[in-house]
């Protein structure tokens, strides 16, 4: 999963029939401090995510698995809000510290 802030919507005229129901949105990818990262991308909206909201996306096979006729063509999805984050390190183990 990565972060991302939605930054516009996309609108179509024609779209594929397993994406019929969805909103398209414009996504700015960001880092855990909401800094920009990478190009933009359209995904689509699983969550009813609004322009300015920080969200989860998933992309590649992940994003067409989350609608519910697993052969289509999504290559990003919306699938998650995010209200906020705490970063915490990782022991020396690669688990959680104390």
């Amino acid at each position: 999963m990565d972060f991302g802030r939605v930054i516009g919507t996309v609108v179509c005229t024609t779209r594929v029939r397993s994406w019929a129901g969805q909103r398209l949105l414009l996504v700015q990818g960001t880092d855990t401090q909401r800094q920009g990262v990478g190009r933009p991308f359209v995904a689509i909206d699983l969550v009813s995510a609004a322009p300015g909201q920080w969200v989860f996306t998933v992309r590649a096979r992940e994003a067409a698995a989350a609608l519910p006729d697993p052969d289509n063509p999504t290559d990003a999805a919306i699938v998650g809000l995010v209200d906020a984050v705490r970063e915490q390190p990782l022991g020396p183990r690669g688990g959680r510290t104390a």
